[in-house]
């Protein structure tokens, strides 16, 4: 097991915010609710995991303006960081160009609520391989029902797909990717413990999986 570090860019800045209150209305701004807002820039955090020596972090891209901090992260890390946000086929060879060891895909691999193979395997061939690609299975619970199954959620975590989370759907999505990405989406950004329930369920990947969500500390990440 492994710590893996996280840079959020929302509006040009990175931030810690509560996962679930993302959203594209017209009132986004006023219902999100964020822990931290850095006054340093994205690189300043990537050369800070490069002096640790943590590698295999993300920089997640949340909405528009964030692309050119994302790339002075990279940049600063070569081979150290994951990029994810807007990410596709067409794109992904110039965030590995610039030193990104993965790219992290969510929305472009699913299309009206089922997983896109096609998208997929563009994906892998534009760079070669599926050795380069993270699938982002984020997910939540459907409203109301709190026993049921974990489904992926898209579009910054609003939009539920048809995809559960569970044993064989990982089994045979690994087929098409070097890792999976994982945020409990209820707890992430609260500090609340994490989702026991599926760290379990994600135990059964037979490929790495990095699942962020809920963590209070060290207790929490000896849990998982």
């Amino acid at each position: 097991m492994k710590f893996r570090p996280c840079i959020d860019l929302h509006a040009g800045s990175v931030k810690q915010i509560v996962g679930s209150s993302l959203s594209d209305g017209p009132s986004s701004e006023a219902a999100l609710s964020t822990n931290f807002t850095s006054s340093r820039p994205a690189s300043y955090y990537a050369n800070m995991y490069k002096s640790d020596g943590l590698k295999g972090g993300h920089v997640i891209m949340l909405g528009g303006g964030n692309q050119e901090q994302a790339e002075e992260a990279i940049k600063a890390y070569p081979n150290g960081l994951q990029i994810g946000g807007g990410i596709t086929a067409s794109n992904a060879p110039h965030w590995i160009s610039l030193g990104a060891s993965h790219v992290i895909v969510t929305s472009y691999a699913f299309s009206s609520g089922r997983v896109d193979y096609g998208a997929l395997s563009s994906l892998a061939s534009a760079l070669g391989g599926k050795e380069r690609v993270v699938l982002d299975l984020s997910c939540r619970r459907r409203p109301g029902d709190e026993a049921g199954p974990y489904y992926v959620v898209t579009d910054r975590w609003q939009t539920y797909t048809d995809v559960v989370v569970d044993g064989p759907g990982l089994q045979a999505l690994a087929l098409y990717c070097d890792e999976f990405l994982v945020h409990g989406v209820e707890n992430e950004g609260r500090r609340c413990g994490i989702l026991e329930d599926l760290v379990r369920i994600l135990a059964e990947s037979p490929v790495p999986v990095t699942y962020a969500g809920g963590v209070r500390g060290m207790d929490d990440v000896e849990r998982v």
